[in-house]
């Protein structure tokens, strides 16, 4: 019976191995083709990625779509349009 526990511990603990880190909103949002990639994979996959990862995903690229709350300068057109 002992031998049955500690076999079925090792098991578990062998089971629990180191998982990759979670990159955070900024990382993503640096990085345009790992974004791209991770959106792929949460649309397709999304309980084997994790609803952190794909929050995480989410966040980042609304934050690229937005462009992260900086105002973007206007620029007006050099010929006024002709009505």
């Amino acid at each position: 019976m002992n031998k049955i526990i500690l076999l079925m511990l090792a098991v578990m603990l062998t089971a629990c191995g180191k998982t990759e880190p979670i990159p955070t909103v900024d990382e993503l949002a640096a990085n345009p083709e790992r974004l791209k990639e991770l959106r792929e994979q949460c649309k397709t996959d999304r309980p084997r990625m994790g609803d952190v990862l794909c929050n995480r995903v989410a966040e980042a690229t609304g934050r690229r779509f937005f462009n992260n709350g900086q105002p973007t300068p206007y620029t007006p057109p050099k010929e006024p349009p002709k009505f």
